[in-house]
């Protein structure tokens, strides 16, 4: 690659990461490609080098965020060698994450909108949450219904978390939610098992 496309290159992958971080922070309707283009360092005229319209800037930036997303929760998980699911939870659920939006998961801040958006940009938020349970464990049926209810209150108690206005209500919710999360584990159906096995043993 020559220079010029490398510096091509360069840029355009620039603006999509500025890009990816606005939308997390703002939401998909509001960063302009003016405000966009400035932040980047580069001249609004060179838009069009790098992408055909904004709709095509907005629906790459929102597959570069959600993929972003996901490495850094799946990074959690493995730090958390003894309960992965755990460690994920804490780490979705944690103030720094409710802090910093435009760094986090962008399947709260995305879903509105991607809901009322094309298929492409579905597709790639649908790959994401596909991603997540797999994370979360889905191998077997019980285990893909929990991680569904695990992640469907993850996404909703962090979105609530950043809306309210109380600090104190909005650390009960990332408290609350993570807490009773981690209980609802698999080593709990485990003992159950193990108890049900126990109970067949014994004679009649």
């Amino acid at each position: 690659m020559g220079h010029s496309q490398a510096a091509k290159a360069e840029s355009r992958e620039r603006v999509l990461r500025i890009t990816a971080r606005r939308i997390r922070e703002e939401g998909m309707a509001n960063p302009g490609v003016a405000d966009l283009m400035k932040e980047a360092g580069l001249t609004h005229g060179g838009f069009y080098k790098h992408f055909t319209s904004r709709d095509d800037l907005i629906d790459e930036a929102a597959a570069v965020a959600l993929l972003d997303g996901e490495a850094k929760m799946a990074a959690a998980a493995e730090r958390g060698a003894d309960d992965p699911r755990a460690a994920l939870i804490d780490a979705y659920l944690s103030p720094r994450h409710r802090d910093t939006p435009g760094t986090g998961c962008a399947l709260v801040t995305l879903g509105a909108a991607v809901g009322r958006g094309g298929d492409d940009v579905k597709e790639v938020y649908e790959k994401q949450v596909r991603s997540y349970l797999s994370l979360l464990g889905d191998a077997t049926e019980e285990d893909r219904a929990e991680a569904v209810v695990t992640l469907s209150a993850m996404v909703g108690a962090l979105l609530m978390s950043r809306a309210v206005a109380d600090p104190a209500a909005s650390e009960e919710l990332l408290r609350t939610v993570a807490e009773r999360l981690k209980r609802s584990t698999a080593k709990p159906n485990e003992g159950a098992r193990k108890r049900g096995a126990t109970s067949r043993r014994q004679p009649s």
